[in-house]
């Protein structure tokens, strides 16, 4: 049996609307533009604080991550026959990944004065180049 679940209020009674009542909580409109106020705040602050060298080690990341994701989608949609290449790309895609930003860490003044006192941004850069070598080094050889 169905419950009645209509409920008449002395408002709907006389011929006028029904009162809303307010039940604390902000609008949808309201929450979508804090949230476009708080993400234009937060990259006009990123692109004034940062340095040329940190938004091109930023954009590598981001062509990183786009192309581990592109190799992920490719192997979902068309297949994986050669399943090594797939994952030395992969891994060659995350490896550099990595790589990348422990030279953003090192390099950054930020965090480089406190934890990275004695390597340089030049000794930091060396060992990226020399790292990024072997990496690439062990992901051809395990293509074949």
């Amino acid at each position: 049996m169905a419950k009645n679940t209509n409920v008449t209020t002395p408002a709907a009674t006389n011929g006028a609307s029904p009162i809303k009542k307010s039940t604390g909580r902000p609008s949808i409109a309201t929450t979508i533009n804090e949230l476009k106020s708080t993400i234009d705040t937060t990259l006009s602050n990123y692109f004034d604080s940062l340095t040329p060298k940190l938004k091109l080690i930023d954009i590598f990341l981001t062509f990183l991550v786009l192309l581990g994701v592109i190799n992920f989608v490719y192997v979902l949609l068309i297949g994986n026959f050669p399943f090594n290449a797939f994952l030395g790309s992969f891994i060659s895609c995350v490896g550099q990944f990595v790589l990348l930003v422990s030279l953003r860490l090192q390099i950054n003044e930020d965090n480089g004065q406190k934890f990275f006192k004695d390597i340089s941004p030049e000794r930091a850069f060396g060992d990226f180049i020399f790292a990024s070598l072997i990496l690439h080094f062990i992901v051809i050889h395990f293509i074949n």
